[in-house]
């Protein structure tokens, strides 16, 4: 289990750095958390940045040491959800193509994406490190990981609800609102009576 684990982390992380990398060689700047930002949104991103970073390092100790409290069907249903998650944020961030950010940029204009896995949830990077975060979670199970990546997971959810979609109901208006109303936060469509 533990190359597993760590091919999961190696594939989300290499995805997520690459992306930035071939952003700035196109002068895109790509990491905006807690810049350009005051107060409790500033607060969100700087307590996101810092919750990843610290379950990053929380995971590869647990791969390291192969801790775990939970039979072998738990961690291999915990391989298969890393595994999605992976698949989920590496097709949101194709999708996304040069509109991905980490953390809401005021400076630079992007498009709204609706297309794609975006038809089905209106945030599945999110959800790809949060499959990523509970899989790991579920095979190397121990109390400091589970709080670490509970903690992260919230950290996401308060960055979408108090950063993010105030944005873009201020950027993109009516598109997002219509948009909004269609697609569900995490997943499905939303259906109209």
């Amino acid at each position: 289990m533990q190359i597993q684990g760590l091919i999961i982390l190696f594939v989300f992380y290499l995805c997520y750095f690459m992306k930035m990398f071939q952003q700035r060689k196109q002068g895109i700047q790509t990491d905006h958390m807690g810049k350009g930002k005051q107060g409790i949104q500033k607060k969100i991103e700087i307590l996101m940045k810092t919750a990843t970073i610290l379950t990053f390092i929380v995971e590869i100790i647990s791969i390291y040491f192969n801790t775990t409290a939970f039979p072998l069907i738990i961690r291999i249903i915990g391989m298969v959800l890393g595994i999605l998650g992976n698949i989920i944020f590496i097709v949101s961030v194709l999708t996304m193509k040069e509109s991905w950010r980490a953390g809401v940029s005021y400076e630079e204009k992007t498009d709204l994406i609706t297309s794609g896995i975006y038809q089905i949830s209106r945030n599945p990077a999110f959800l790809g490190f949060d499959l990523v975060y509970v899989g790991i979670g579920f095979m190397f199970f121990n109390t400091a990981l589970a709080v670490i990546s509970f903690l992260a997971i919230i950290m996401f959810h308060l960055q979408i609800k108090y950063v993010e979609e105030p944005f873009l109901k201020q950027e993109f208006k009516d598109d997002y609102l219509h948009y909004y109303q269609k697609v569900n936060r995490y997943l499905g469509k939303k259906t109209s009576l």
